[in-house]
């Protein structure tokens, strides 16, 4: 059994540990080894203290837009909708991060975040009424996990090195 709720500033150090527990999950399930390696090569102190400011930035225009799940293990999960002021890059809600801790994953809870993600979308005044998001095509489970929700593609994103 989890509780979801907002995030508040002294889940910081378990948020990170789960931001970086979902960047690692990126980088190694998702690519071969250099895509594992530019993700774990970013998560240094500088981009942890950038992240973290981020979150609390957004979260003091959103205060729910960060919700974590926490069990008697702790913070186990986490969802991410940006705040509406940003809405229009791409004219919509968007669900920047939902993960789930392995150890948790398969037991609703990232079906409870979601629903979290939704209440808070259903509170933005949203140039077109969707919620979109970014999911790799190799990692079939958020994949599936999306369509059960009703999330169809909507376009296709792409991307080259700077």
């Amino acid at each position: 059994m989890v509780d979801v709720r907002p995030y508040t500033p002294a889940d910081e150090a378990d948020l990170w540990e789960l931001k970086r527990a979902f960047e690692r999950g990126l980088g190694a399930g998702t690519g071969d080894e250099s895509k594992a390696k530019q993700y774990a090569d970013k998560l240094t102190a500088d981009y942890r203290a950038r992240w973290l400011d981020w979150v609390a930035d957004c979260v003091a225009e959103s205060p729910a837009c960060v919700q974590v799940a926490e069990s008697e293990d702790g913070l186990v999960g986490y969802v991410f909708v940006l705040p509406e002021s940003l809405a229009f890059i791409w004219d919509a809600a968007v669900l920047n991060e939902i993960f789930v801790r392995d150890a948790h994953r398969g037991r609703g809870v990232a079906d409870e975040l979601l629903a979290a993600a939704r209440e808070v979308v259903a509170g933005q005044s949203l140039p077109l009424d969707r919620l979109v998001l970014d999911v790799d095509g190799e990692n079939e489970r958020a994949a599936a996990f999306y369509e059960r929700h009703g999330f169809e593609h909507w376009g296709e994103l792409v991307a080259r090195d700077c």
